[in-house]
C-alpha cells in the first residue's frame, strides 16, 4: 500500500522518542480506563478492554500495574476520560493530526492550541484533514512468536480476515494493515489463530506525504516533539517525508 515503507520511517522515529516508559504507561492506562468505563471490567464481555490490556502486555507492563488500573477505573472515585483528536497544520503546511485523552478538555484546548500558535502552525476544524490521512488496523507480531509459521500461507489465511498488506520489511517485526472496517475481523482472527500481538490499534496513515529541506522539517519535528510532551497526548499523526537526508541530519545530532 502506497506510503506505508515512509510511514514505517515516521513511526520509528516517534517509536524512538517514546521509549520514556511512564509516558508509555500513562497512556496504557488512560486506555484501560475509558474501556472499563465504557463497558465494565470483564475483559470477557468487553472487546475493548480485552485489546487494552493485550496492548498493555505487549509493552511489558506488570500484571498487577493492569490489575490495579482495572479495579481503579470500576471504582467510582476512577478518572473519568475524554477522547478528543485535533487537526491542523504546522509550518510549511504540514498537516498534522493530535490524538488526545484528557480529564480536562478546556486545558487541552488550550495547550493544543497555545503550541500551534507558538510555534507557527495552525488549528484547523474537526474533519478539514480527512482527505489527507486513512484510519487503518496496524498489527505488530514480534517475529519469534510466528517461529515455524509459513508466512506466505499464513498471509493467505489473514486476507480472509481483511488484510490488505503484511510488511516484512522489519527483521523483529511483522506488521499487519486492514481498513478501518476490518479491525475487528482482524482482531478476532488472530485471536483464533493463537498469535501474540505486540499491539493493535488504528492509526492515521497519511495518504502522501510531503518533503521539506532539513532545516523546515526539523522546525517540524520540533512542533511534533512539543505535542508529545504534552501528558495528554497520546499521538501525533503526521505527513511530513523522513527523507534518507533528514534522518542523517538528525542522527548527526
Amino acid at each position: 500500500m502506497a506510503g506505508h515503507s515512509k510511514w514505517a520511517n515516521i513511526k520509528h522515529r516517534k517509536g524512538a522518542q517514546d521509549k520514556k516508559r511512564a509516558k508509555i504507561f500513562t497512556r496504557l492506562i488512560k486506555e484501560i480506563t475509558v474501556a472499563v468505563k465504557e463497558s465494565g471490567p470483564e475483559e470477557e464481555s468487553n472487546p475493548r478492554l480485552r485489546l487494552a490490556v493485550q496492548n498493555a502486555k505487549g509493552q511489558n507492563m506488570p500484571k498487577d500495574t493492569i490489575e490495579r488500573a482495572i479495579k481503579k477505573a470500576s471504582g467510582a472515585d476512577g478518572d473519568n476520560y475524554t477522547e478528543v483528536h485535533f487537526e491542523g497544520y504546522a509550518p510549511n503546511g504540514i498537516a498534522v493530526v493530535v490524538e488526545t485523552t484528557t480529564d480536562n478538555n478546556n486545558r487541552t484546548v488550550s495547550n493544543v492550541r497555545s503550541i500551534f500558535n507558538k510555534y507557527g502552525g495552525s488549528l484547523g476544524t474537526k474533519g478539514s484533514l480527512e482527505f489527507i490521512f486513512d484510519r487503518k488496523g496496524v498489527f505488530e507480531i514480534n517475529r519469534e512468536k510466528l517461529e515455524g509459521k509459513d508466512l506466505e500461507e499464513l498471509e493467505m489465511e489473514l486476507i480472509d480476515a481483511g488484510l490488505e498488506e503484511m510488511d516484512k520489511s522489519d527483521d523483529e517485526v511483522i506488521t499487519l494493515y486492514t481498513s478501518f472496517d476490518d479491525f475487528g475481523n482482524m482482531n478476532n482472527k488472530l485471536e483464533e489463530l493463537d498469535i501474540e500481538v505486540k499491539s493493535a490499534e488504528v492509526q492515521r496513515i497519511p495518504n502522501n506525504t510531503e518533503t521539506l529541506d532539513v532545516e523546515k522539517a526539523k522546525k517540524v519535528l520540533n512542533v511534533i516533539e512539543k505535542f508529545e510532551e504534552d501528558d495528554d497526548v497520546n499521538t501525533v499523526y503526521h505527513n511530513l517525508e523522513l527523507t534518507d537526508e533528514l534522518q542523517q541530519a538528525l542522527e548527526e545530532e
